[in-house]
């Protein structure tokens, strides 16, 4: 039984634009994007969203455990509207699970659980991975042309919030990584330094013996820096 939708598709459109990705979880975005669909697009009875990322594949947000059931069977089978939709980036509906013949061992486990049809709208895929916005109806036939359209409008949301995402944690892989160079930096400069103060030598030949010596010893140059800055400031703690 579908439950009465309490507001618009354009208010709940307004509510998504008023979010700031960088001030909630992608988990509680799909959340709000899945309720949200669930409160406004007639004749829904319950709403998720799939992710995939390779041959795995999840629910992260769902409105009700009907949901979860149809999403969870599907990842168990290795077929179904949703992760077709969300491999393809296509949409993916059918009308009545009683006359369905694409995923056979699928629509009859979904209409011993109730449902009668679906909707899935897939995610355009990026490297954080693909996925799809499911919407599951106890009545079949519900969900039309002027439906899709809405529905694809909350997928868009979803997507929007998979890319902030993955741009967000690249961003801080970057920084992660900037961080170890300038550190590696730093332990080779002071090893330069010992080198100079003990040979009497210039800079680049303090690095060129560095490098002679990580050949030698087949280690990287910051690893034999570390050794000798680690070296000599042991040498120093006993004297």
């Amino acid at each position: 039984m579908t439950y009465n939708q309490p507001m618009q598709p354009s208010d709940a459109f307004a509510q998504l634009g008023r979010i700031k990705s960088r001030e909630m979880s992608l988990r509680d975005m799909f959340q709000r994007v899945v309720d949200l669909a669930g409160a406004s697009i007639p004749g829904v009875t319950e709403v998720s969203v799939t992710v995939v990322q390779g041959a795995d594949a999840h629910t992260p947000a769902c409105t009700g455990r009907l949901a979860l059931v149809l999403d969870e069977s599907q990842y168990t089978l290795g077929e179904g509207p949703c992760l077709q939709a969300a491999r393809a980036s296509t949409v993916k509906s059918v009308s009545d699970m009683a006359t369905e013949s694409r995923w056979p061992g699928w629509t009859a486990g979904a209409l011993r659980a109730g449902a009668r049809s679906s909707l899935s709208i897939g995610l355009p895929a990026c490297a954080a991975g693909g996925g799809a916005l499911n919407l599951y109806a106890t009545d079949s036939h519900a969900f039309d042309a002027d439906i899709v359209a809405v529905a694809q409008a909350f997928a868009s949301y979803a997507t929007l919030a998979m890319a902030s995402d993955h741009l967000n944690n690249v961003q801080v892989t970057l920084s992660q990584h900037v961080d170890a160079a300038m550190d590696s930096e730093a332990v080779i400069e002071q090893a330069k330094g010992i080198i100079i103060g003990e040979r009497r030598c210039t800079p680049d030949q303090a690095f060129a013996g560095l490098t002679t010596m990580a050949r030698d010893t087949n280690r990287t140059v910051r690893e034999v820096a570390q050794a000798m800055v680690e070296r000599t400031a042991e040498t120093a703690g006993q004297q």
